[in-house]
């Protein structure tokens, strides 16, 4: 049993003013953190702590911050070089000498001015039946800041809102986001599994042989690919501004289409008493060599937001979630789990098939912990 960790947003209605003072508190918390960046790449230090000792006196004496504000400015600056190293260590910025890697580590990391900020209990209340919020920003602590939400956002907050928000701003509107972190539950012993066969024509095809089509995704991906071209070539700002749209729209179609997708699949497990068996396609964009023409639809694949939808959902209910080796499973007979080398196009399997050699799996892994993004 473990965790589950997911997020609550939540629009913001400030007035004016406030508005005001949100921004400033945005772009001062956000200048801070440049300098701070400056420093630890400077002087090569970029633990927590020991950038503390070094800026935190300087950035609230330049730039008005709070002591709670300045902690956390420290600790985003900390966390954004913690990740930059992993990726470092891992090689998904390429390999040593190579351009990006160099560029990535050349110069210190830099922050939007309005990139989100931390905000702790210490610095935000949540008046939660009231629907408002009271905040810390420059120019003081503000009041009474209405937010929209639905009832069971609000059940939600109420009941399983821990540690820190973030406050966004985004297309000219202000968000918080909370994060909830909801009890154990027991995984229920499963009577075999449901295989989730994950593509691109089809997005998802389990081995009782449902398909969810990838056809109106991939066309409306299409359609904005065709839109993004004509828009670039404009170069005005305009146009620009209309591509961020554009670019936000498609994510969260895309998003709800897996979500739709995955909380399907989690309720067929639970109404046949099965766990569910996903492959695991890590690192598949780094093995698969294709023609350039079909670049863009692979690397537009989000079968890791399904995979992630699919294993919150499963925690939230009780489902336990494996992850197989992919290799080999078109050619592997989902009864009696043996596998027979085929060749020519007679030997091609559906992806049906494939699925369902997967509710047989060859290798069991614990489900990591899932996060709601």
């Amino acid at each position: 049993m473990f965790d589950v960790s997911l997020v609550v947003q939540v629009k913001l209605r400030p007035t004016p003013e406030q508005a005001v003072a949100l921004e400033a508190t945005l772009h001062a918390a956000n200048r801070a953190a440049d300098l701070v960046s400056q420093i630890a790449f400077t002087q090569g230090c970029f633990r927590n702590f020991d950038l503390r000792r070094h800026t935190y006196d300087q950035i609230k004496a330049d730039f008005g911050l709070a002591a709670q504000a300045a902690q956390h400015v420290i600790k985003k600056v900390a966390d954004a070089y913690r990740t930059l190293h992993a990726n470092l260590a891992d090689g998904n910025l390429g390999r040593p000498g190579s351009a990006r890697r160099v560029k990535a580590e050349s110069k210190p990391i830099t922050f939007r001015v309005g990139a989100a900020q931390p905000y702790d209990d210490r610095c935000l209340s949540w008046q939660l039946q009231a629907r408002t919020v009271s905040i810390w920003t420059v120019a003081g602590r503000l009041r009474g800041i209405a937010f929209t939400a639905s009832a069971d956002q609000v059940a939600m907050l109420t009941a399983h809102r821990r540690g820190e928000s973030d406050l966004v701003r985004r297309d000219g509107s202000w968000y918080l986001i909370a994060t909830c972190v909801l009890p154990e539950v027991a995984v229920t012993a499963p009577d075999g599994f449901l295989g989730v066969d994950l593509g691109i024509a089809n997005i998802a095809t389990t081995s009782d042989g449902m398909r969810h089509s990838g056809k109106g995704l991939n066309a409306v991906r299409r359609r904005h690919r065709l839109l993004r071209r004509r828009l670039q070539a404009k170069q005005t700002k305009s146009a620009k501004r209309l591509l961020k749209r554009r670019a936000r729209k498609e994510a969260r179609f895309a998003a709800n289409l897996n979500h739709v997708i995955a909380k399907q699949i989690v309720t067929e497990a639970e109404r046949t008493c099965r766990g569910i068996a996903l492959e695991d396609l890590q690192g598949i964009r780094e093995r698969v060599r294709l023609r350039k023409s079909q670049r863009v639809t692979l690397h537009a694949w989000s079968f890791h937001q399904l995979g992630g939808f699919i294993t919150y959902k499963a925690a939230r209910r009780g489902v336990a979630v494996i992850h197989v080796d992919p290799a080999y499973t078109s050619q592997q007979c989902s009864a009696a789990g043996t596998s027979t080398r085929r060749t020519g196009r007679t030997g091609t399997d559906s992806p049906a098939r494939r699925a369902a050699s997967l509710s047989t799996p060859t290798s069991t892994q614990p489900a990591t912990s899932p996060h709601a993004a």
